[in-house]
């Protein structure tokens, strides 16, 4: 398999795609990026560098870390940290930017190298081709013997997200308190082993169980934390007699939550609860990206506020959330993004905002259930599938979609990524993949057999125009 490259950065299997040689010239085309783009040329670049728990991520860390030195940046590690830790210490440090040694929800084969800018956020589109122009043309800017940088250590980080997040106005750690929870708590062996428990521990929660919370980085099940890879998950809550389940991915930026009875209250529906509660406090739009549910939207009409819809990625959806002001706002995988606290997706305060909307609902419904506070919510029902390119060429995929738009005029069309349609109580999004020659199609709709019936109708529609079936 190829290197992926994205606006998450470079991402490949450790020893086939991800080499020492491609990983020391991304190192070096970043460093070289960020020299070009620092006004002060009097003053060594700082880095910031965090890395989950994989066992390849120390060896990828201590490279990248000397080759950044060698190109004259200075470089404050992290060691182990959540990415969203990574991008609060970006700014916190003032740093030039960062990097994070983390796959995210890939096996634990993979790693990767995800790069932020001075915001401490991913590279836009444009930094990421500015990036690959450099790595492309070898234009490199090491460093003379007396002008390198240096290496120092910084293990503060844990504490300071989680008082940054204890100091949100939101949370009231007395009230979590209160209802004396007992969380189990799944970080699959990643980079959230001890910053998770510690933070529900200070929200008030003592009673914790923890699962696969050491930190050997050698993933008991696949680490996507979707329902297919949970099962074992679910059977610890029910063995445990846990009020819920708090499961997050390896770097922490992705947030699911099991009721007690054994069910997911759904990846679509974390940023739908904390929207709904965020909202009762701090009143503005909201924003998701296009292959999100339609409940956001639902819960933004509650209140009154617009719901906005990027393209999918992160970097997408917070460009658009600065350019709307949004108040809250992430993506369907569980993704949470709360700029009050900064614009990248955060478990960490995902959890904070979750466990207080859970409380805030148990005021006025005592010692109810999360299975009971789900039924809240619009209920919706997702279809996710995907069919390959076959022989079409990527250029003539446009008009094949623009095709298949006109045979659908009760639907309105958005163009934006892809084709999405918008059917009264439904809808259907058929993206291109970025990095395999396939398209997703998503659907959504009341119940699970609509949402089936749609994808794959769009699915024939597609492969009769791609694969002449």
């Amino acid at each position: 398999m190829s290197l992926m490259i994205s606006v998450s950065g470079i991402r490949g299997i450790v020893g086939e795609s991800l080499t020492p040689k491609n990983l020391t010239a991304f190192a070096m085309a970043f460093a070289s990026w960020i020299l070009r783009r620092k006004d002060d040329r009097t003053k060594r670049p700082r880095i910031v560098i965090g890395r989950d728990t994989r066992p390849t991520g120390k060896a990828i860390g201590d490279l990248v870390s000397n080759v950044l030195v060698l190109c004259g940046c200075d470089v404050i590690d992290l060691d182990i940290a959540t990415t969203p830790t990574v991008e609060i210490a970006v700014t916190s440090e003032c740093a030039d930017g960062g990097l994070i040694i983390t796959a995210s929800h890939n096996p634990v084969a993979w790693n990767a190298l995800k790069m932020l800018n001075h915001l401490g956020e991913f590279l836009t589109a444009t930094e990421v081709d500015e990036l690959l122009a450099i790595a492309d043309r070898e234009q490199f800017c090491p460093a003379g013997w007396d002008h390198i940088g240096a290496i120092t250590h910084d293990d503060r980080y844990d504490d300071l997200h989680i008082e940054k997040i204890l100091q949100l106005s939101f949370v009231d750690t007395a009230a979590i308190a209160k209802e004396q929870f007992r969380v189990l708590v799944d970080c699959v062996e990643g980079a959230g082993y001890a910053v998770v428990p510690k933070l529900c521990r200070k929200l008030g929660m003592e009673h914790i169980v923890p699962v696969a919370c050491g930190g050997s980085g050698l993933f008991p099940r696949n680490p996507e934390p979707i329902e297919e890879n949970l099962s074992a998950t679910i059977a610890g809550l029910k063995e445990s007699g846990c009020d819920f389940a708090i499961v997050v991915d390896p770097d922490v930026d992705r947030l699911a939550l099991i009721c007690e009875d054994g069910t997911l209250f759904g990846e679509e529906y974390t940023l739908v609860a904390c929207a709904d509660f965020y909202l009762k406090k701090h009143s503005g739009a909201v924003a998701n990206n296009l292959s999100s549910s339609r409940a956001l939207r639902d819960i933004a009409g509650r209140y009154g506020v617009e719901c906005y819809s990027a393209k999918v990625g992160e970097a997408n959806v917070i460009e658009v959330m600065k350019e709307k002001s949004v108040v809250i706002g992430g993506e369907g995988n569980g993704g949470v993004i709360l700029p009050e606290l900064h614009y990248g997706r955060d478990a960490l305060v995902g959890i904070a905002l979750f466990v207080q909307a859970f409380t805030h609902w148990r005021t006025t419904n005592s010692n109810g259930s999360l299975s009971a506070f789900r039924k809240e919510f619009p209920d919706y029902v997702m279809s996710k599938q995907k069919t390959t390119l076959g022989k079409t060429d990527r250029s003539s995929l446009e008009n094949i979609l623009t095709d298949i738009a006109l045979q659908y005029p009760e639907a309105e069309s958005n163009a934006l990524d892809g084709l999405k349609l918008d059917f009264a109580s439904s809808w259907v999004h058929l993206r291109p993949s970025n990095t395999e020659p396939i398209i997703r199609i998503y659907s959504e709709a009341p119940s699970k057999k609509e949402a089936e019936t749609l994808a794959d109708k769009l699915k024939r529609d597609i492969e009769k125009r791609t694969q002449g079936h």
